[in-house]
């Protein structure tokens, strides 16, 4: 019995010895370089309302403004979000074009959203708007003038209001999808206590 219980002490000895050889700092390298296009994605359908114009983002194929009304269907937004650094494409419903912003930082639509150009980084504010930067061009933003039209990247600040959004639900979807709800993190968190039924 000694034996076979100093055999299987041993044998684990090994084993562990062996684990402590894998070097998991590449796994995680590789892990963290390559997409996860299965688990990660997820697709949302919203409207985001610009603090300036007080209308919706409306993806019209190439054109982009922020003059579109609640439940306009160019406003309905698909937005693809990876869990993982809060990245997030952004498409039209209507248009399938996607919102992407180039080298000039014009906003613009394009039918491919495969681009770098085409990923924002979606940044929940103090005041509860929500700010998109661009993934490629740091520090640039999506914004529009008062009367809907795009703001060009280099011009915008995350502290002007031009950049600041609302996350809406289409009119007639928010029963569809009140599980979902995108707020501020400390609606999140009350969330997680137990709460009174009812």
């Amino acid at each position: 019995m000694d034996a076979v219980g100093g055999a299987s002490a041993k044998a684990l000895g090994q084993v562990l010895a062996a684990e402590e050889n894998v070097d998991f700092r590449i796994h995680v390298e590789n892990q963290t370089r390559a997409r996860d296009d299965v688990s990660r994605k997820q697709l949302r359908l919203y409207q985001l309302y610009s603090r300036t114009s007080g209308k919706h983002i409306q993806v019209l194929g190439r054109r982009i403004s922020a003059r579109g009304e609640d439940g306009d269907k160019y406003a309905q937004l698909l937005v693809e979000t990876d869990t993982f650094g809060s990245q997030v494409r952004i498409k039209g419903k209507e248009t399938e074009f996607y919102l992407c912003m180039n080298r000039k930082g014009k906003l613009v639509g394009k039918p491919d959203g495969t681009s770098k150009e085409c990923v924002f980084i979606e940044k929940v504010l103090e005041n509860n708007y929500t700010a998109l930067m661009s993934a490629k061009y740091s520090g640039w933003y999506v914004g529009f003038t008062k009367k809907g039209r795009p703001r060009k990247g280099p011009k915008t600040r995350e502290n002007q209001q031009d950049v600041h959004f609302m996350k809406r639900y289409p009119k007639g979807q928010a029963e569809l999808q009140k599980p979902f709800k995108y707020t501020t993190v400390t609606k999140r968190s009350r969330r997680i206590r137990p709460t009174n039924p009812g």
